[in-house]
């Protein structure tokens, strides 16, 4: 991935607009949909600027990820930017974005599966309206991350899809579960999180016209 279409997926995760994010760095519109469209590239103060606002390495805004760039990963070591970019494409095929269910691994339970090249993502939980689940990947065989999860639906009108669509919205900074607040209509998502990407713990609810009907505990980081 070069580096105007990380550009692109970032600032689409991270909540920003052209206008918004151009703000943020003090140029243009023109500048940030130049940057994003290839035909220009930040200067090196500006590249730095998105490195500390995205909170993502400079290195992995300017090295193109392809399978000859791609630096071996020992046992139990591995790329974090690599790894939320993974994670945003795996939310976004399994559960969130509505993708089929793969053969379950446990009784009555519910498993989601994406790959990638050397990377593997399972999502597998029990229940329904009161569910316990985990979230795991894999690196060439080796769990790398993981993150369990427990919620329950506490009111009327609670929307599956309305879930599934604050999910879609995974920020890149904090790949876990939502946004920190999307809204749809009558129905607020809100998520926290405290921790950093190596170990967090966060809780998720959704309000329907001011009364909570849904609550969601996550914790996780990485395995080694």
């Amino acid at each position: 991935m070069i580096f105007s279409e990380k550009l692109v997926l970032i600032r689409k995760n991270k909540g920003y607009s052209q206008e918004e994010l151009a703000e943020a760095l003090d140029v243009s519109r023109q500048a940030i949909a130049k940057w994003e469209s290839g035909q220009s590239y930040p200067e090196i103060f500006n590249l730095i600027a998105l490195s500390s606002l995205f909170n993502v390495t400079i290195d992995y805004l300017v090295k193109d990820k392809d399978g000859c760039m791609l630096k071996p990963i020992e046992q139990n070591s591995y790329v974090i930017d690599e790894l939320r970019e993974f994670l945003l494409k795996a939310k976004n095929k399994t559960y969130a974005g509505k993708g089929a269910e793969s053969s379950p691994s446990r009784p009555l339970s519910h498993d989601f599966r994406y790959e990638e090249n050397d990377l593997l993502y399972i999502d597998t939980y029990l229940g329904g309206e009161c569910f316990s689940g985990e979230e795991a990947v894999w690196k060439d065989s080796v769990p790398i991350w993981a993150m369990n999860y427990s919620g329950r639906v506490i009111g009327e009108n609670f929307s599956g899809d309305f879930l599934k669509s604050a999910l879609r919205e995974v920020p890149y900074d904090k790949p876990y579960r939502g946004p920190s607040y999307f809204q749809d209509g009558d129905y607020v998502y809100v998520c926290k999180v405290d921790g950093t990407f190596e170990w967090y713990q966060g809780y998720e609810e959704i309000m329907y016209q001011d009364v909570k009907i849904y609550e969601c505990f996550f914790h996780g980081g990485k395995i080694k």
